[in-house]
């Protein structure tokens, strides 16, 4: 499989402040690649070098095989920035315009269908739009002309879960037709519902690439015993794996790291009704990465 996109040793500095360390990334073509990271990790910064409006101190970044700076692939790219800034007197159909006049693109069949799909009236003034809207526009121009690398910042900030949802069902039609995808998002159910694999950086500096099946596979898991006797966490806290066990009742809590075995094996002792396990959703595995980077 080839790769749409790749970073080699990327790092931008500005003044004292390293805002992306030695940035390694590969993004395989035909998938979505999820980018996380808290504010100020060096998420936008790296995408901004990944368009060419910030050059790199020192690095390589790698676009469609080209040059990011190389005018011959900004056709070839969808691009929606976080910062989303629009000319308020302009009408969402004449940015349109321009921007198809920029791309020669002109299937405006496409562009009505996406304005319909994400109810978007494209003839107001963007100024009197709300931010939902214009966030609205900016993913309708970003799809609009079936571009082969999308990269998208926070592209749902404004957008009521419906659209949400409609958003999602266009990521994956893209990438059904071909599309790849760089998404950078703090809707972590969103990333966790698309992505093939997820990049984590902190502080500027990578620090993991997983599929979210390795993810998950690295994080604590929560088992919760509903039992007809009153269980004594005591007994569970030595048994391999357990990070902490608590009880409340006739329900006793376990938290494990790594295999659950140890922990169903002891647990066999006691009377159980029920088990639950509350899922390890991604917000959980990212909080969790984080604290064990940070110690």
């Amino acid at each position: 499989m080839t790769e749409e996109k790749e970073t080699a040793s990327l790092s931008k500095t500005f003044g004292s402040l390293r805002a992306v360390d030695s940035l390694t990334l590969e993004v395989r073509s035909g998938e979505v690649f999820g980018f996380l990271g808290p504010n100020g990790a060096g998420k936008t910064t790296t995408i901004r070098m990944l368009m060419g409006f910030v050059r790199p101190t020192s690095g390589i970044a790698d676009v469609l095989g080209c040059s990011p700076s190389d005018p011959a692939v900004r056709s070839e790219i969808g691009y929606l920035p976080g910062d989303l800034k629009l000319p308020p007197g302009y009408s969402g159909r004449d940015l349109f315009r321009y921007f198809g006049a920029l791309r020669g693109f002109d299937d405006w069949r496409r562009t009505e269908e996406l304005c319909q799909a994400f109810d978007l009236d494209d003839g107001r003034p963007i100024g009197e739009l709300s931010t939902g809207n214009r966030r609205k526009i900016g993913i309708v121009q970003a799809f609009m002309h079936r571009p082969r690398l999308l990269i998208l910042d926070e592209p749902t900030a404004g957008l009521d879960p419906l659209l949400q949802h409609q958003f999602q069902a266009l990521v994956r039609e893209s990438v059904n037709e071909g599309a790849t995808v760089f998404l950078s998002s703090h809707m972590l159910g969103e990333v966790e519902a698309l992505a093939d694999r997820v990049a984590i950086i902190r502080k500027g500096l990578l620090l993991s690439v997983a599929t979210m099946y390795e993810l998950r596979a690295r994080a604590r898991h929560r088992l919760r015993f509903h039992t007809t006797e009153r269980p004594d966490p005591e007994a569970f806290r030595p048994v391999p794996g357990v990070i902490s066990a608590t009880s409340q009742g006739h329900v006793l809590e376990v938290v494990v790291e790594g295999s659950v075995d140890a922990v169903l094996k002891a647990a066999a002792r006691l009377t159980v009704e029920r088990v639950e396990t509350p899922g390890d959703d991604l917000e959980d595995i990212f909080m969790q990465f984080y604290r064990d980077s940070a110690e």
